[in-house]
């Protein structure tokens, strides 16, 4: 089995540690989405992983063998830290070749990453003209070169048009039918939902959390229902009888009813939480309460994301402090 095993590892630089006692195993057949905010030490133990930093303790091993002691190593593994590492003055295709070579690996395979990642009509460019996601295109085409086992690849949606993302997308998935080791990076948490079977989150370089993408989710965000009816009362003091609390989504209730409270055609907008939609209908049925919608809010893997990172950001953005010459609520014109 070709898996990635990191066993306490720890990078220091200087008096700051970027990577502390790490421990997870990345587990062949699934993409694995790497996150965490910046500053958490992913990037940091990709590198570690790939021999291009030394740790300070610990080990970190691709098939139980470290990355430098690999022989033709893109026969192995396949990475992708940084779009902007082809030689811009090299085609795309004399930089595979290269690639290729120091590796014996035949060059049939240039061609047919090329036309893979869809760059085979622009094989013969210069690479410094091609565009950030043609750049991020080349490098997923390099890893792919040695047909490896396991796979690397550290945003690689970063720069790709929409028809680059589904094709990133349905790449990774294939990597991951065939049997690959797949560790994917990224800060885009609705692209990795739609790709990662599983999570490793780093916070400030410790493991905060090592599990199915769907267990993660459901472990950081309540259920919630949504509903809509022409009897909020009845609906409110129905659930309440029953152990629920529902709250009205105001903004949202106006907006239906055209701003004429609970009365119109659109109805009242409710949110009840810790619910399911099958115990909700139910009782509504039961009652005669009518209900023109009855929906489950699915949680997202960002909302679980930011919930379980909140303290964990080391830069994070604060709210404007008003000056003392400007009212918060008269906003100074600029």
């Amino acid at each position: 089995m070709t898996s990635i095993d990191v066993q306490e590892l720890t990078k220091e630089y200087g008096t700051t540690r970027a990577v502390d006692r790490l421990t997870f195993r990345v587990e062949p057949g699934r993409v694995t989405g790497f996150l965490g905010p910046n500053g958490a030490g992913k990037s940091t133990t990709m590198r570690l992983v790939l021999g291009l930093d030394r740790p300070t303790s610990g080990t970190a091993t691709v098939g139980g063998q470290a990355y430098a002691t690999l022989e033709e190593p893109l026969r192995h593994v396949g990475a992708l830290l940084d779009a902007q590492a082809a030689h811009g003055s090299r085609t795309a295709r004399d930089h595979l070749r290269a690639l290729a070579a120091s590796n014996r690996l035949p060059l049939t395979r240039v061609d047919e990453v090329l036309a893979e990642a869809g760059l085979a009509p622009v094989a013969r460019r210069r690479v410094k003209t091609y565009s950030l996601g043609m750049r991020q295109r080349l490098g997923i085409a390099a890893a792919l070169l040695g047909d490896p086992p396991v796979v690397l690849l550290d945003e690689p949606s970063n720069g790709l048009d929409p028809e680059g993302i589904i094709w990133i997308r349905e790449l990774l998935r294939r990597l991951a039918r065939e049997g690959r080791t797949v560790l994917v990076s990224s800060h885009l948490m609705n692209e990795t939902a739609s790709f990662a079977d599983h999570l490793v989150v780093l916070g400030r370089g410790r493991l905060i959390a090592d599990m199915a993408t769907r267990e993660f989710v459901r472990a950081r965000v309540d259920p919630r229902v949504r509903v809509r009816t022409t009897d909020g009362a009845a609906l409110r003091d129905l659930l309440a009888r029953h152990g629920y609390e529902a709250a009205r989504n105001e903004s949202e209730s106006e907006s239906e009813s055209g701003g004429g409270g609970g009365g119109g055609g659109g109805g009242e907008r409710w949110i009840v939480r810790h619910a399911r939609v099958e115990d909700i209908g139910r009782l509504a049925s039961g009652a005669g309460l009518p209900i023109l919608e009855l929906v489950a809010e699915e949680a997202t893997l960002e909302q679980a994301y930011l919930d379980l990172t909140a303290t964990e950001a080391e830069f994070a953005a604060q709210p404007p402090v008003p000056s003392a010459a400007q009212s918060p609520t008269q906003p100074q014109e600029t």
